[in-house]
């Protein structure tokens, strides 16, 4: 079972902490859950470059792609890994920046408000049982210290960036995903 400490770090995980958070306007204000997928390079899995993008050590000479974006200021609360590991970057109760330009619900500005989770994946690859069992575990320690993050307040990147982001894609099995949730 997954834990959240009195810092808004999960015990137990892999902490590499990012430069790339600050303050969220109001403290008490964590309402929304938001899966995104990533993998660097594109459609690789493993490595270690998504850490290094998450804290700005990205070397734009290891691979072509880096290049266009080794001097992006971005993090994620946690990233779930194709094996289920979790690594996170970011206390939770501080603002990643995970979103970008987004809106749910009317509200725009969504890192004010929301958890990002990182899965290591692409649009259109199956994500792994280990990573949806992971991320329910990982839901529901959110759920249980941020109650007002709930299942209707969990969406993913393309919803809350539509025309921007496609992520986590087709290939995320919603339907799984809630359903693990559920029966928690």
């Amino acid at each position: 079972m997954l834990t959240i400490n009195h810092n808004h770090w999960l015990e137990g995980v892999k902490h590499v902490p990012s430069p790339f958070y600050d303050q969220r306007p109001d403290d008490n204000d964590i309402s929304l859950l938001v899966v995104h997928n990533i993998s660097l390079p594109p459609g690789e899995f493993g490595g270690p470059y998504i850490e290094q993008l998450f804290t700005g050590q990205l070397n734009p000479d290891d691979h072509p792609y880096f290049e266009l974006i080794s001097e992006f200021r971005v993090s994620a609360h946690c990233l779930i890994r194709r094996n289920g590991d979790i690594i996170q970057f970011v206390p939770l109760n501080c603002r990643a920046w995970h979103a970008g330009v987004s809106q749910f619900a009317g509200r725009e500005k969504c890192n004010d408000y929301s958890i990002g989770i990182e899965l290591e994946g692409t649009d259109t690859l199956p994500y792994t049982e280990a990573q949806y069992q992971v991320l329910s575990e990982l839901t529901q320690a959110i759920i249980g210290k941020y109650p007002n993050v709930t299942p209707s307040r969990i969406t993913g990147h393309e919803f809350i960036a539509p025309g921007r982001k496609t992520d986590p894609g087709f290939a995320f099995d919603w339907y799984a995903y809630k359903s693990l949730i559920a029966k928690s």
